[in-house]
């Protein structure tokens, strides 16, 4: 289950979510985020549309507006097709029994993602982003990003080369990932961290903790190259 997301925006870095089932979450700039110091909604009309909350620490950055996205796409083995009401199913089942809310926020974001359906290429992260990074626009910022996807990359080796790819082909590579996954990013911190949290990251350099379904973020540090990525 290999894949990641690029984002094309004219304002700068974006944040999604990628690897198996992908569609709902390519619609990053149709839901709200509040961070509980402050609450982003998205630029549209749609009534009430889904909110994720993540708990921050006082160092993050918290954003004020959600980025124009003006092009977009995703990698994914195995595309999920929303359009089909067994793999919708299953994606479903994916959410625990008890977290009634959260699959709650899954079926909204479903209905947005249908309404629009994101486009997500079947291919391998490992032989098939540059050509897709091809097609995107030249006079945007682009981001490639991925969360939770490397561990199924079984060689380090692969690991790094695809982590070297990335970091070329972008304006903003923006990792999520366990700290164990990209230990040469993990060293510049010491290895160090809050169990079960991954290490996010930007252009290879550590900026955050995050909680692997996003709702909490602890920011590393007020560092001048944490500051870049405001």
């Amino acid at each position: 289950m290999t894949g990641q997301g690029l984002y094309h925006t004219s304002k700068g870095p974006t944040v999604g979510r990628a690897g198996r089932g992908q569609q709902p979450s390519r619609k990053l700039e149709r839901y709200g985020y509040d961070y509980g110091r402050g609450l982003v909604l998205p630029a549209t009309n749609q009534p009430d549309p889904p909110s994720f909350s993540c708990v921050v620490n006082a160092a993050t950055p918290v954003p004020t507006a959600i980025p124009q996205v003006i092009w977009r796409a995703g990698l994914d083995l195995d595309p999920v097709d929303i359009s089909d009401p067994n793999q919708v199913a299953w994606l479903e089942a994916l959410v625990w029994p008890e977290q009634t809310d959260r699959l709650a926020k899954l079926r909204a974001a479903i209905r947005i993602a249908s309404e629009n359906k994101p486009r997500v290429v079947k291919g391998d992260l490992r032989t098939d982003l540059a050509g897709l990074v091809a097609e995107a626009p030249k006079d945007a910022t682009l981001i490639v990003f991925h969360t939770a996807v490397l561990a199924y990359i079984r060689s380090p080796t692969e690991r790094e080369e695809f982590a070297r790819s990335a970091r070329s082909l972008c304006d903003f590579w923006i990792s999520n990932e366990s700290r164990r996954i990209l230990p040469e990013i993990a060293a510049r911190i010491g290895n160090l961290g809050p169990k079960g949290r991954f290490l996010m990251s930007v252009n290879g350099v550590p900026v955050g903790w995050t909680d692997p379904h996003g709702t909490s973020l602890d920011w590393i540090s007020q560092s001048d190259h944490a500051r870049d990525f405001r």
